[in-house]
C-alpha cells in the first residue's frame, strides 16, 4: 500500500470509525455507541417490522462530546432524547447514514 493509499484510508476511517453499537431498551433504537476520539454518536434504529432483526439503519452524528453521550444514555427515554435534543440539531451535530 503506498503512503497516498494510507493518506486516503485514514481519512476514510476518519469519515467513517468503526464504532461498537452497544443494544439499548428502547421502541425506536436498536442501538448507540460513541467515539470518544473523533466525537462521533452512533445510532443504530430498529429495522422495520418485516426486516430481519439488527439490520436497522446506522447514522453517525458529528461534535457529540462524552459529556453528551453520558447524557444521552441515562436519559429516561432515548427516542424522546433523540428527537427533542439531537435530531433537530442538525447544525451541531451534522449526520450521515453509514449502513
Amino acid at each position: 500500500m503506498t503512503t497516498v493509499e494510507q493518506t486516503e484510508q485514514a481519512e476514510q476511517v476518519k469519515e467513517s470509525p468503526v464504532i461498537a453499537i452497544t443494544p439499548v431498551e428502547s421502541s425506536q433504537l436498536f442501538g448507540i455507541g460513541h467515539c470518544p476520539v473523533t466525537n462521533t454518536l452512533a445510532i443504530q434504529f430498529k429495522a422495520k417490522a418485516d426486516a430481519e432483526p439488527n439490520t436497522g439503519s446506522i447514522y453517525h452524528y458529528d461534535n457529540f462530546t462524552s459529556e453528551q453521550f453520558s447524557e444521552f444514555k441515562s436519559a429516561e427515554s432515548l427516542g424522546s432524547h433523540f428527537k427533542r435534543l439531537i435530531k433537530p440539531a442538525v447544525e451541531a451535530h451534522p449526520y450521515r447514514k453509514v449502513a
